[in-house]
């Protein structure tokens, strides 16, 4: 995977666990197969537009938190 898939994975899940949210609650909010969730985190998989934008809507960030 990319750095920016990383970059990205990792902002995700910082924010997400700053907010104190669990992955199951994103995933449920989203909704998201758990494990393409995991491997969005772990930067294993580029999320396309339209995930991105409801994680970021999840996890309560504009999506330019998440690649800026």
């Amino acid at each position: 995977m990319n750095s920016e898939g990383q970059r990205i994975g990792r902002r995700i899940r910082d924010v997400r666990e700053s907010r104190n949210l669990t992955q199951e609650r994103v995933i449920l909010a989203v909704p998201m197969n758990r494990a393409h969730y995991q491997d969005i985190e772990a930067g294993r998989a580029n999320p396309t537009l339209r995930p991105l934008l409801r994680i970021a809507r999840a996890i309560g960030v504009p999506v330019h938190e998440l690649v800026s």
